[in-house]
C-alpha cells in the first residue's frame, strides 16, 4: 500500500474548494515558490514502487482492517483547527481532517500555507482531508487575504451574469476553486472540473435551504410536502450525484413531512432518502454541529452520537474533545454498531483514495 501525502484541499462549500495555494489573482511568486519537495502547484508526493499494487478495494480494506477502533472513530471527525493544538489533535483523536477558517491564513504566505498543511499531513497516520469554506461573494476564508490573492472571488451568480457558462467554466478551471450554486448545470460543470483536478466535491445543504431560517442562529422548520422537495430542491443534488459528487452535507433544518422530530442532519429517515431514493453511496456529512440549531436542540455529546447513529459518515464539529469520547463510548457499549462505523470509515478512506491521498 502506498500513501501519498498531498496538499489537496476539499471544500466545505456548496460544491467544493481547491488547493489553498492556487487561486485566481494570486501573484506569480506565490504560484511558483513551494516548500522543498513540493511542486509549484503545492503537491508533494511520497513515491514508492507499486509494481505489485493490489486492487483498489483491497488497499482500502487492508488499511481498514489494520485500524484500531479509536482510529476509525477519529476518521469520522472533520474539525476546525484548534489554536495551538493542531498537531496534538491529530495524534490524540486521530481526526479525519481539518477545516480551515480565515484566521488560519492570517499573515501567512502561500509557502507558509503549503508548509502548514504539509506539517499536518506528515503528523497523521492516515492522510487528512483539508478543507476551507471559500464560496465567493460574502463567504470568503482565503481570497480576502491580500498576500494570497490580489482580489476576492466573486459569487457564482455574478460570474454567470457577467459571462454565462463559459465564464463559469473558465473561472473554475483557472482557480480550481468551486463556488456555490443550486443550479443543476452549474453542479455538473464544477463537479466535472473537480474530478479533473483531483478535488473532492461536497454538495450542500441537503435537502435544500430555500427561504428557511439561518440555522447558525436557531432551528429551521420546512413544512413543504416531500413531493415539493423532489420536484425542486432535490434536482441539483441529483445532478451532482449523477456527475459523481463525493459527498453530501446535510443541513440542520427540519423536513416536517419526513421527520418532524429531528433536524435533517440527525434524522435517519432523511438519510434513508439520500441512500435509498437518491441512491447516493458516497460520504454523508453533517453541517457544523456547533451551530445553534443543534446546540439549542440537544447537548454536544448527544448531537455527535445521534449524528453517527442516523447515518452520517463525517461529523463536522468544533468540540472534538467532548464529541470524540462520546461517539467512541457509544460504539463500545453497542449503541452504535461496529459494522456501521466500519462502513462509514470505508467510505471516507475510499474518498481519500479517489483524491490520490491513499494508493
Amino acid at each position: 500500500m502506498k500513501i501519498t501525502k498531498r496538499f489537496s484541499a476539499i471544500a466545505v462549500a456548496a460544491i467544493m474548494l481547491a488547493s489553498l495555494a492556487s487561486c485566481s489573482g494570486c501573484s506569480s511568486s506565490s504560484q511558483n515558490s513551494a516548500p522543498s519537495g513540493a511542486s509549484s502547484s503545492g503537491t508533494s508526493v511520497v513515491e514508492t514502487t507499486d509494481s505489485t499494487k493490489p486492487p483498489e478495494t483491497d488497499v482500502v480494506d487492508k488499511l481498514l482492517s489494520e485500524m484500531t477502533l479509536e482510529e476509525k472513530v477519529g476518521q469520522m471527525f472533520y474539525s476546525s483547527v484548534p489554536v495551538g493544538e493542531g498537531k496534538d489533535w491529530i495524534t490524540k483523536y486521530r481526526i479525519g481532517g481539518y477545516v480551515f477558517s480565515g484566521n488560519d491564513f492570517d499573515d501567512k504566505s502561500a509557502d507558509d500555507v503549503r508548509a502548514m498543511i504539509h506539517d499536518y499531513q506528515m503528523k497523521s497516520k492516515v492522510p487528512l482531508l483539508i478543507g476551507v469554506d471559500e464560496e465567493g461573494g460574502t463567504v470568503l476564508r482565503v481570497s480576502y487575504h491580500e498576500q494570497l490573492c490580489s482580489s476576492c472571488f466573486d459569487s457564482p451568480k455574478n460570474v454567470y451574469q457577467n459571462g454565462g457558462w463559459e465564464a463559469i467554466d473558465a473561472t473554475e478551471t483557472e482557480k480550481a476553486e468551486l463556488l456555490t450554486s443550486e443550479v443543476s448545470t452549474f453542479v455538473k460543470t464544477v463537479v466535472a472540473i473537480c474530478k479533473q483536478k483531483k478535488l473532492g466535491t461536497v454538495l450542500k445543504h441537503f435537502p435544500g435551504y430555500g427561504d428557511n431560517t439561518d440555522t447558525h442562529e436557531d432551528m429551521s422548520y420546512d413544512s413543504k410536502p416531500l413531493d415539493d422537495f423532489r420536484n425542486s430542491d432535490f434536482i441539483p443534488f441529483e445532478a451532482g450525484i449523477e456527475a459523481g459528487a463525493d459527498s453530501i452535507m446535510v443541513a440542520h433544518n427540519i423536513m416536517a413531512d419526513v421527520d418532524s422530530d429531528y433536524p435533517a442532519s440527525l434524522s435517519k429517515k432523511v438519510h434513508d432518502i439520500i441512500r435509498n431514493e437518491l441512491n447516493f453511496d458516497g460520504v454523508i456529512m453533517t453541517d457544523d454541529l456547533a451551530m445553534q440549531a443543534i446546540t439549542k436542540y440537544t447537548g454536544t455529546e448527544a448531537a455527535a452520537v445521534t449524528a453517527a447513529k442516523c447515518g452520517n459518515d463525517i461529523l463536522c464539529c468544533t468540540d472534538v474533545e467532548a464529541q470524540y469520547p462520546a461517539v467512541l463510548e457509544a460504539v463500545k457499549n453497542g449503541e452504535i454498531p461496529q459494522e456501521q462505523i466500519d462502513a462509514s470509515v470505508k467510505r471516507i478512506l475510499k474518498w481519500k483514495q479517489n483524491l490520490g491521498l491513499i494508493k
